[in-house]
């Protein structure tokens, strides 16, 4: 416990999923979180669920693919905090899906515009802000898939996580001088609303968690746990990284 205390937190993708958990979990740790995604109602519920447990958070509804959301809570951060210690940068989509060959230019233009441009307008408002208080740790969520693993009918998807691991290297290496730390987490399949929808039988089900050397998908919790390694202290000499939570799907062939 306390891991977080005295930092202050933006976290993206909120309303839902891995965002909505990793959020409750920096406030249970101490810091003080602004919390974003474009649904305000899930949104004021989690400021909520997070002040009912002694927590401190505010919600900024909006929509990521905005460069003047993005600044919108960073000055939420630092009107109401006086600062920005941290961001993890979740929101996402799975995308126009289907044969790569039928896929919409407009389609494969949103996933990247969601999944990819918006985490960079993202780091550019939130590292701009950490830089003047010293230092700072940026996360991003990317995936396995395009990664270690492939699957057909996901082109925009996998595309645009991938660009992240990209983004997560450069950035880390231009602002590591300034004491910023950037990383992606790359998840394997988690019991969310995006793998209920690509996975919408219990055939399809079966096959995902068999690809995982544990046999099962992740609960959201414990991916949140991993996010918070990477934004505490304890993880204060690692930048730079693609860091697979996968559930070992990645070295599985049984």
């Amino acid at each position: 416990m306390n891991r977080l205390i005295d930092k202050v937190a933006i976290v993206t993708g909120a309303s839902s999923g891995i965002g909505r958990v990793t959020a409750k979990l920096f406030a249970a740790e101490g810091a003080k979180v602004v919390v974003g995604a474009r649904r305000q109602a899930e949104l004021d519920s989690l400021v909520n669920e997070i002040k009912a447990a002694g927590g401190d958070a505010v919600a900024v509804a909006g929509d990521v693919r905005s460069e003047d959301y993005h600044k919108a809570l960073v000055a939420a951060a630092v009107k109401n905090y006086g600062k920005l210690d941290i961001a993890f940068n979740n929101a996402g989509t799975l995308g126009e899906a289907g044969p790569s060959t039928e896929v919409s230019e407009a389609g494969f233009s949103d996933a990247l515009a969601i999944n990819l441009t918006a985490s960079f307008l993202a780091a550019k408002h939130q590292i701009t802000e950490m830089v003047r208080h010293g230092g700072g740790s940026v996360v991003f969520t990317s995936t396995f898939v395009g990664y270690s693993f492939a699957f057909p009918g996901v082109a925009a998807y996998a595309a645009s996580k991938s660009g992240l691991i990209g983004l997560t290297q450069a950035l880390a290496a231009e602002y590591g001088p300034q004491n910023i730390r950037v990383n992606a987490i790359l998840p394997g399949a988690v019991d969310t609303d995006m793998y209920r929808e690509m996975n919408d039988t219990s055939d399809k089900q079966a096959f995902i968690t068999n690809l995982h050397a544990l046999k099962r998908v992740a609960a959201p919790e414990e991916l949140a746990r991993s996010v918070l390694y990477l934004a505490s202290d304890d993880a204060s000499f690692v930048t730079g990284t693609a860091t697979l939570v996968d559930g070992g799907a990645s070295i599985t062939r049984t």
